[in-house]
């Protein structure tokens, strides 16, 4: 891969639920609503900011779905960059380990 590796964690500045089978996430700085498909929820849900998005990808979308790296990989740094915007999800060029935070938890 020619860029540099990304890592990706979710931000504690959001509310998430799953609803019907759907994970519906809210950003508190902007009150945009996303409903994620089930391939951006495994990604969502993958988002400890210690694994690299390359291996997210390559191990869970790629296995889960079949689907070429090259084009997940492609599509799921677009979702990454797009949720970045609207600080849901933060992405770097290094491990966020001590800053990942995990998703709110339904009651």
């Amino acid at each position: 891969m020619s860029e540099r590796e990304k890592y990706i964690a979710r931000s504690n500045r959001v509310g998430a639920r799953e609803l019907g089978g759907e994970m519906v996430i809210m950003s508190a700085a902007d009150s945009t609503l996303f409903s994620l498909s089930e391939v951006a929820t495994l990604i969502w849900q993958s988002a400890d900011g210690r694994t690299p998005l390359s291996q997210i990808v390559q191990q869970r979308v790629c296995a889960e779905f079949d689907a070429p790296f090259d084009a997940a990989y492609r599509d799921a740094l677009a979702f990454v960059e797009e949720l970045s915007t609207h600080g849901i999800l933060r992405v770097a060029d290094r491990p966020l380990a001590d800053e990942a935070t995990p998703a709110p938890e339904a009651p």
